[in-house]
């Protein structure tokens, strides 16, 4: 038998909590392990429970979901943090995704769209549509590099990737989606599903999220072109 995800539910409104637990309980496939109301008890019981995934708020009192979820996937790297937000990528959202968080979900998801996202969350997918992403993207264009990393970019992070790898990362770097990437590069989607897979782990990054977050920070992608490799026609191995 399937060993249950165990997911911690963190948000300030104890009948939110209630709902999702009321949902998530229904669920073969899944454990609420534990609830916490702010971000400081949210830490603490990440290290009390070990959660697979934590359904985390942003705007709590004390410490909100931005600053528990850098020090969540700070000092516990397998869990994954899926952030609940009431508007769709609002600024906060956005602070968190940098922070580590594996995707967003709005409070308002259809019961199928909870339970699908953390079942990617945990099997280390990132739960972002490729629009959101793009906004991502867009985002990090705008930035100017980060003052404490005048060095970033002297360690290039993909230099173990092959070159088909290469594409493939820039790919996501521009926010595609795996169909898109297979379409753009002559692909099947289970043969970019298979290079997704190579390129996170060489890069060393959590997800397509921390993916996209590592190219522009270490400005490995020129935004003035589209992605190299479009009308290359190359095969599908």
């Amino acid at each position: 038998m399937t060993t249950p995800i165990r997911v911690l539910l963190v948000d300030d409104q104890e009948l939110i909590r209630l709902g999702f637990r009321l949902v998530l309980e229904a669920e073969d496939d899944v454990d609420v392990v534990g609830e916490a109301a702010d971000g400081d008890e949210a830490i603490r019981a990440v290290a009390a429970h070990a959660p697979d995934v934590v359904l985390m708020d942003i705007r709590m009192p004390r410490t909100d979901g931005i600053a528990a979820t850098r020090s969540i996937v700070a000092a516990h790297p397998a869990t994954r943090v899926l952030v609940l937000t009431t508007f769709d990528l609002d600024e906060y959202a956005l602070g968190a995704l940098d922070a580590g968080a594996s995707g967003f979900l709005l409070k308002d998801a259809q019961r199928s769209e909870l339970t699908a996202a953390i079942r990617a969350v945990h099997r280390g997918d990132a739960v972002l549509a490729p629009s959101v992403t793009r906004r991502l993207v867009d985002r990090l264009r705008a930035a100017p590099p980060a003052a404490e990393e005048p060095a970033a970019s002297a360690t290039d992070p993909t230099a173990e990737l092959t070159d088909r790898e290469r594409d493939v990362f820039v790919a996501i770097a521009h926010g595609m989606n795996n169909a898109e990437i297979a379409h753009h590069l002559f692909l099947s989607e289970s043969t970019v599903k298979t290079h997704v897979g190579r390129v996170l782990a060489k890069i060393g990054a959590r997800d397509r999220v921390h993916a996209v977050i590592l190219a522009h920070r270490h400005r490995l992608v020129d935004t003035s072109a589209p992605p190299a490799g479009e009308g290359h026609g190359r095969s599908t191995t």
